[in-house]
């Protein structure tokens, strides 16, 4: 399940029964013919497959078991709306709906503001892919997006940007078994940086030994992990490790 597993309320999410094919066909033969249990089957049936679309955005930050929830309103939505006619399987037809109520939920909720034309154009984009993918099979093109609903493509974008949560400087965003890289370490530092300073590093840099100024300048300048370097010096990950805590004590000393 993932990093953080799903606990949903009053639901078991380890053994979720799954339909088979002939088993919907019946139930939604049943259904359309007023048999209300038969609608309660077919939800309870694909439960599973709301918890492996809700479980992509299982990253901590959301509240699983109120995605759950919402993805439950597409699943019914999807049961309500669905035809035997449409002669494609029931999770085909599902998905984008469910996917849709969840993205919808993810960004109205987002901490963000979003002007209400960016959210409305955002609702309307996924509406139409919802619509033409059903039609279809494949999702629209930005253009034909564009042309159907007579918006430009910078509002297209704009829109399309609203939907994605925010990141905090601090999330991880590389992890090779050794170093992990966060979103600051990306992040320029604009500010002037004192000539002294560099001058006295440079100095520190000519004193310490040659293979720990190499680690650190391919750490800090070439932005190489700990076990690429490892690799290219025939060391293991702890090694480069060691040295370049002693390189950086070094090079504090020496600029004391």
């Amino acid at each position: 399940m993932g990093k953080y597993k799903v606990d949903i309320p009053l639901v078991d999410t380890n053994n979720l029964k799954v339909l088979k094919q002939s088993e919907m066909i019946d139930l939604f033969k049943r259904y359309q013919k007023g048999d209300k249990n038969a609608k309660e089957e077919i939800i309870n049936g694909n439960l599973k497959l709301v918890l492996s679309i809700v479980n992509k955005y299982n990253n901590g930050k959301n509240d699983m078991n109120d995605l759950f929830q919402i993805g439950c309103v597409g699943l019914i939505k999807a049961v309500d709306n669905f035809s035997l006619e449409y002669n494609v399987q029931f999770s085909t037809y599902a998905v984008p709906l469910i996917l849709g109520e969840v993205k919808r939920y993810i960004r109205d909720s987002s901490v963000v503001r979003i002007s209400r034309s960016i959210r409305d154009n955002a609702y309307q984009i996924l509406k139409y892919r919802d619509e033409y993918m059903m039609k279809n099979g494949v999702e629209p093109s930005n253009k034909q997006i564009c042309h159907k609903l007579h918006i430009s493509e910078y509002e297209l974008s704009s829109a399309l940007e609203s939907l994605v949560s925010p990141l905090s400087i601090y999330d991880p965003i590389y992890n090779d078994g050794g170093d992990t890289i966060y979103l600051i370490d990306q992040i320029a530092d604009k500010k002037d940086t004192n000539k002294e300073d560099i001058i006295g590093l440079n100095n520190a840099l000519k004193k310490v030994g040659k293979r720990e100024a190499g680690v650190l300048y391919d750490r800090y300048i070439y932005g190489k992990t700990q076990v690429e370097i490892a690799e290219d010096l025939g060391v293991s990950q702890a090694q480069v490790s060691r040295i370049e805590k002693n390189a950086i004590k070094s090079i504090k000393r020496y600029m004391r």
